[in-house]
């Protein structure tokens, strides 16, 4: 195979590209949108195989050239396949527009008309029972109280039921509306808007920006101060919000000539909830690792997982009343240098291949002096997001 990238210019619309059926990872309007499929590459393989395709490239920047696009599951090790698109446009943070193609793919730019209002019929309802939920929580909680485990993730699983097929480009579009500044994803029918960046390689330059520790947000200002400052004030997020760091950090550092991290976390708001949040920035050294090999060395972070993982992920497998899939994983884009943007997979929708049901998820940290019926609420503001992107009556 042989990929060729060239400027791309006017304006374009990385959502109209990549409609309901194409690839997204998108934020701020800085990303990648791709249509078709030029390979499909187990995970294990992607390095390989973006290195064996021809390139031929006059742009240069992260993202152009043989990019493949994929989501990480929860389980660590767990299969995967991702996309290398037949043609992919992206953006650059600076300004940068380029278009990719695989072999003799058009590179003719369509832009997709902005889906219809409508309306229909849904049903909503709980996978997960609210008071098995209640009960295993408190378990997770009991088991901290215990020792041996600091911090256990435990998430629940609604399912939305749709008369019709719901419209991947019409939720992506509602998604920008509401999270424009959140991670943007649609990639084989799983869908979402992430606000939390599990790790990025731009050539030497390392980012990640943990969250953890939440709350809700009520669109009256002085309400959400109040709670952002009680956010703040939070042993049991601070100690949440904490692990994260650590882990995240100790991770990424062997692999940079220098690593820095804000002194204090700061508050992350998108439109539903309120997130503690740490930036974390360096250098890599040199050879820079691929950014796949690092989101799969950080993910499940503790943040979706707990600490130490693996004490805490089998407590997940114990109570947890089902499989979370890619709920809890990662999802981004990697180029054939190594390149590449990752997000946590969270505030999702896992779409069935007819698209007339979407099973969503949302968790919380279960620290020592967690409450049950406070951590419920949370799932309940998070599951928010998706929920109102997807239901239209």
């Amino acid at each position: 195979m042989r990929a060729t990238t060239r400027p791309l210019a006017g304006s374009f619309d990385l959502n109209a590209f990549a409609g309901g059926d194409g690839v997204l990872f998108v934020r701020d309007g800085v990303g990648l949108a791709g249509r078709g499929e030029a390979a499909r590459v187990p995970v294990d393989r992607v390095g390989e195989v973006l290195a064996a395709i021809e390139r031929d490239d006059t742009v240069g920047q992260p993202g152009c050239g043989p990019v493949a696009l994929g989501v990480l599951p929860f389980v660590p090790g767990a299969p995967a396949e991702f996309i290398v698109p037949a043609v992919l446009i992206g953006k650059g943070p600076d300004g940068h527009r380029w278009i990719t193609t695989i072999d003799d793919t058009s590179a003719e730019v369509v832009q997709l008309p902005p889906p219809r209002a409508s309306a229909g019929e849904f049903r909503v309802r709980p996978l997960t029972a609210i008071d098995e939920y209640l009960r295993y929580v408190a378990a997770g909680r009991d088991a901290v109280r215990a020792g041996g485990i600091t911090k256990v993730v435990l998430a629940r699983d609604i399912v939305v039921e749709s008369a019709d097929p719901i419209d991947v480009h019409a939720v992506l579009l509602r998604l920008r509306a509401s999270f424009g500044s959140s991670y943007r994803y649609s990639i084989d029918g799983f869908v979402g808007a992430s606000p939390e960046l599990l790790v990025a390689r731009h050539g030497d330059v390392c980012r990640s920006h943990p969250l953890a520790g939440t709350a809700a947000r009520t669109g009256d200002p002085e309400t959400d101060a109040r709670l952002a400052s009680e956010l703040m004030a939070s042993t049991k997020n601070q100690i949440e919000h904490r692990i994260v760091i650590d882990v995240v950090h100790d991770t990424l550092l062997p692999y940079c000539s220098y690593l820095d991290w804000e002194p204090d976390p700061s508050i992350v708001r998108v439109a539903n909830v309120q997130h503690l949040g740490t930036l974390i920035e360096g250098r890599f050294s040199d050879p820079a690792p691929s950014v796949l090999d690092l989101a799969r060395l950080l993910s499940p972070t503790p943040a979706l997982g707990g600490h130490p993982r693996a004490a805490a992920l089998a407590l997940i497998d114990e109570l947890e009343p089902f499989e979370r899939g890619r709920y809890g994983g990662a999802v981004g884009w990697v180029d054939a240098d190594g390149n590449g943007s990752w997000a946590v997979g969270i505030r999702c929708a896992e779409l069935t291949a007819d698209r007339r049901q979407a099973r969503l998820f949302a968790g919380g940290g279960i620290v020592a002096d967690s409450d049950p019926v406070a951590e419920l609420a949370e799932t309940q503001a998070k599951l928010q997001a998706m929920l109102s992107a997807i239901v239209r009556p």
